[in-house]
């Protein structure tokens, strides 16, 4: 009987043991933004701006930064208003830089060392400059390829390896914080610059994740599923109908949703950051040699990858079949145009004749 009950202790205690182990070597001492500087690319609208407002609210002093003067005065006005009940001026708190991250370096540098020159040095920085453009392959121009890829991933690149360095010379540790996409983990129908752009901002912070550990500086990287901002709405101008019919299986979240969690994932000091099902199978799946920050997202890709990848086949499944009827209904579409033309030609003709 004794050693029944022996057994069951063990067979309990190892797996805690082990579980609490990783949850200590994986989790690290959270971090806090009170009284702390945070710089915001993309902070006079959406994701961006609704992470400035989760900011603000923990105490934190506020760099916004964007290229319309209007919506960044209008955006440090709804900052300001967020943290009203603050002790101190609210005022002081933010600041904004009006900055084109795709144009000249030296004016991203000199607006890096401006804000930090009046907030203090940058503890965090959140990358949320960005845009989408959804096209058929063939009908996508060079000039958009190249700003995808300058605004996606060479604005990111530029502003954090500024503010990386200062991070490493300090020696206080800090925050770094990619927007990728759930289009950045799959190739999706009409996305083929934008997920390569997205995908490389993945790549990007994998490999800083590795330079910045030591520096105890963490990285983290934003998946956001389709988005209800202001760069959505344009992106569903252009966007053919086979992707919008794809991106509608993840739904629409909002964007203070996916601030909350990125900010709270960010200062937990989690890799990865995503709302939703869909979003947590597809990180799950595509973790692949990625870093392993906790122990609950290690777990879940040992004894989930699995299943997700069958559930993820039924999904890629459907996403043809939504490919092929629209490409059918083209087809069919075409055919009828032009057998209307012939008989309005023959018409013309027989009218001719007579």
């Amino acid at each position: 009987m004794f050693g029944v009950i022996l057994s069951s202790l063990v067979c309990g205690l190892v797996p805690y043991l082990v579980i609490r182990a990783l949850w200590c070597h994986f989790y690290p001492k959270r971090h806090h933004l009170q009284g702390k500087h945070v710089l915001v690319t993309g902070g006079s609208s959406g994701i961006g701006l609704s992470v400035a407002r989760q900011v603000a609210l923990l105490g934190a002093k506020v760099t916004l930064v964007a290229r319309n003067v209007e919506r960044l005065q209008k955006a440090k006005e709804e900052v300001e208003s967020a943290c009203t009940k603050l002790e101190g001026d609210s005022s002081s708190r933010v600041q904004i830089f009006s900055v084109d991250l795709a144009g000249r370096r030296e004016n991203i540098d000199t607006a890096i060392k401006e804000a930090e020159a009046s907030q203090g040095p940058v503890y965090m920085l959140v990358n949320c400059a960005g845009f989408s453009r959804a096209q058929v392959f063939e009908d996508i121009p060079q000039s958009l390829v190249k700003e995808l890829i300058d605004v996606n991933l060479m604005g990111s690149f530029t502003v954090t390896q500024e503010v990386v360095r200062g991070m490493k010379q300090r020696g206080e540790g800090g925050v770094v914080v990619f927007t990728s996409s759930q289009g950045g983990l799959v190739g999706l129908y009409g996305f083929t610059a934008y997920s390569a752009a997205k995908g490389a901002v993945v790549k990007l912070a994998e490999a800083l994740h590795m330079e910045l550990k030591p520096h105890g500086i963490t990285v983290t990287v934003c998946y956001p599923p389709d988005t209800q901002t202001p760069g959505f709405e344009e992106e569903n101008k252009t966007k053919p109908v086979e992707t919008r019919l794809i991106s509608e299986a993840a739904g629409l979240f909002t964007s203070d949703q996916v601030a909350k969690k990125l900010v709270d994932d960010a200062l937990q000091g989690n890799f990865i950051s995503t709302v939703g099902f869909e979003g947590f199978m597809l990180t799950t799946l595509c973790a692949g040699m990625g870093p392993v920050t906790d122990s609950l997202s290690l777990l879940s890709q040992m004894f989930l990858t699995g299943l997700f990848r069958l559930i993820s086949a039924f999904y890629l499944w459907s996403f043809s079949n939504i490919v092929r009827r629209e490409h059918e209904k083209k087809i069919t579409a075409g055919s009828r145009t032009k057998a209307e033309c012939s008989q309005v030609f023959f018409w013309t003709q027989a009218c001719r004749q007579e």
